[in-house]
């Protein structure tokens, strides 16, 4: 079973990269966060498209933000909306979705950002990670979690520490919180499977950060033991992130039990910049 997520940042705008890539990359399951369309909307644009390669949908949307979807060609039972429990910033948001497809419960999350340290919307990212872990906690056994989770998880997973020194995604508190969520006995297959290696997610779409290779790992697939024991090969398609049109983010896929393109390193295709001296680059909206 392939698995794969990816933060498309309009699901909409998205469109004429999404459907090659599901044809390209042959997925069985697909988590996406930021849709940003109602789930009527949603179904109108992707229904026929996603029924004709063989996909069953669930999408948890909203009007213009956030919004998150499961497409699974290995099952789709049991479908919850939102995080029990979780709160809202007033008002309850489309964050999450759950199903269990294949015999494993996956989850696809769209983490708040946070904005700043000293925001209340900080505050809220922190008590909605606890409901997060409350949720998957009181769940299957087999389980993913699978999406942007706006948190990078150490030091090695932005392009330089110091640039992102007074920023959210990397404060101790966030760290905590997302470690919390891991020790119900989540692992970050990612970094597991390669713990050296430079491997970036997203990428600001200002001042060419992405060609220049300055970004961060936020897209995270964290799996439950048993599921973690199935991986093959984990990787980010980095591909998806370049030419016309791309989201910000690059999807990241994880093969259980087999490997159909084999265990193909860490990113596809490699980045081209070397990484840079720390201290030499400076996030944009620093400058």
């Amino acid at each position: 079973m392939r698995v794969a997520t990816w933060n498309v940042n309009s699901v909409k705008q998205r469109v004429p990269r999404l459907l090659p890539w599901l044809d390209q990359r042959q997925p069985d399951v697909v988590c996406l966060q930021e849709t940003k369309l109602a789930d009527d909307a949603f179904a109108d644009l992707l229904g026929a498209e996603l029924d004709a390669r063989g996909y069953r949908f669930a999408s948890h949307g909203e009007v213009q933000w956030n919004g998150v979807a499961i497409l699974s060609r290995a099952g789709l039972d049991d479908v919850v909306r939102g995080v029990p429990g979780a709160p809202g910033f007033p008002r309850p948001e489309a964050r999450a979705v759950s199903a269990t497809c294949g015999g494993v419960r996956v989850h696809s999350v769209y983490v708040p950002n946070g904005r700043t340290p000293d925001s209340e919307h900080y505050q809220y990212k922190l008590a909605w990670l606890a409901a997060l872990r409350d949720q998957v906690r009181d769940g299957p056994t087999e389980a993913l979690v699978c999406g942007d989770v706006n948190i990078a998880p150490a030091d090695a997973d932005v392009f330089d520490p110091a640039a992102y020194v007074g920023h959210t995604h990397v404060t101790p508190p966030e760290r905590a919180a997302l470690a919390a969520l891991q020790a119900l006995g989540l692992r970050d297959i990612v970094r597991d499977r390669w713990p050296d290696e430079r491997v970036f997610t997203y990428w600001d779409y200002r001042a060419g950060m992405f060609h220049k290779d300055l970004g961060m790992r936020i897209d995270l697939v964290l799996a439950a033991t048993p599921v973690a024991a199935r991986v093959r090969a984990a990787w980010v398609d980095r591909h998806a992130r370049k030419g016309t049109g791309p989201s910000d983010h690059a999807p990241v896929i994880v093969d259980l039990d087999e490997a159909p393109d084999g265990d193909i390193g860490p990113v596809v295709p490699p980045p081209s910049a070397r990484s840079p001296k720390r201290g030499t680059a400076k996030l944009p909206q620093s400058r």
